[in-house]
């Protein structure tokens, strides 16, 4: 068994709830078969995987409550409070009035009483009741990130939640829910790896008590806004050739040694019980040096996300306030 199950967590939240620092990512393109995401959990949770990310839109919330759930009644997991599990609310239920309904109807698709963890997705609303992917141009709104924050607040409130936070928020997005927040984002999950470092947006987060969690730290390959900039990146390479691990290995290292937490996605067994092997070794000051400073930077994430039948949008770069 890992030691994920009992050691490297970071207290997030009010409350301090511990979140395993890695955690299975579940959003593919297309999204996986619901057996073949079942499987893989339950070969996660084998393995020692506590911390599962979700989110309505990746269309993997059943299978994955199905996955936990027979992992408990198989006594796979003692019990409920040893997992973590993120879910988040999509643009078209980004609302007053709908944000409540939203986290119940993903407590029903995951079959649990509360979440760890419920994260705002995008920046963006979309049309309400209108879940088509990618959203059209004409269906982007402007989100009321106070009314929005509000009922997230309430989520919490009401034991449906443990823990709020956002997702892809930019540094300005940030400072406007944290200047009316009665509780504070405990999380902003961001796109974050050796080649997009996000350096400005994590130091803002740390002086704010906010833990980053990284996705695409690996490049999100196989995805269709993945990019292979990261595997094919010398600097990496010659680290890795170095200390005798894989790319792989070396990028998510260094997201742990710049103290963030991370979701990964695998389907394959074997990669699974690679990623794990992340906590017993380190970089050295020099290898950290590099990374810093010679691997060019550029988003994985890009307005590509967001084509549309009609064509590209031009919400993108409102979302991330020029930081792109």
């Amino acid at each position: 068994m890992s030691s994920l199950t009992t050691l490297s967590t970071l207290a997030i939240g009010p409350g301090h709830h511990l979140m395993p620092v890695l955690g299975l990512g579940t959003a593919a393109s297309p999204p996986p078969e619901p057996l073949v995401l079942k499987q893989t959990v339950l070969e996660a949770l084998k393995l020692g995987y506590r911390h599962f990310d979700t989110s309505p839109r990746y269309q993997t919330e059943e299978p994955l409550g199905d996955a936990l759930a027979e992992a408990l009644s198989l006594g796979l997991v003692r019990s409920r409070s040893e997992l973590f599990v993120t879910s988040k609310l999509w643009c078209a239920d980004a609302h007053g009035g709908l944000v409540v309904p939203a986290i119940q109807r993903s407590l029903k698709n995951l079959k649990l009483d509360y979440l760890d963890l419920y994260l705002i997705h995008w920046p963006v609303s979309s049309k309400p009741g209108k879940y088509k992917f990618p959203i059209e141009k004409d269906d982007f709104l402007p989100m009321d990130y106070e009314t929005v924050w509000s009922e997230m607040e309430e989520c919490l409130r009401l034991g449906l939640a443990k823990c709020i936070g956002v997702s892809n928020f930019s540094c300005k997005k940030l400072q406007q829910i944290l200047s009316f927040a009665k509780i504070p984002p405990s999380v902003n999950q961001v796109e974050m790896s050796p080649v997009w470092q996000q350096r400005k947006l994590r130091e803002l987060c740390k002086s704010k008590g906010i833990v980053v969690t990284a996705y695409s730290v690996l490049g999100s390959r196989g995805a269709f806004w993945g990019t292979h900039k990261i595997m094919e990146s010398d600097v990496l390479k010659e680290i890795a050739k170095a200390k005798g691990k894989t790319v792989a290995k070396v990028s998510m290292r260094w997201a742990y040694e710049e103290g963030v937490t991370m979701v990964v996605k695998s389907f394959r067994k074997e990669r699974l019980e690679e990623n794990l092997k992340i906590f017993d070794w380190s970089l050295t000051e020099e290898e950290k040096h590099r990374i810093s400073t010679e691997i060019p930077q550029s988003r994985i994430v890009d307005g590509e996300v967001y084509i549309s039948e009609k064509g590209p949008i031009k919400s993108l770069a409102e979302m991330w306030d020029g930081e792109i």
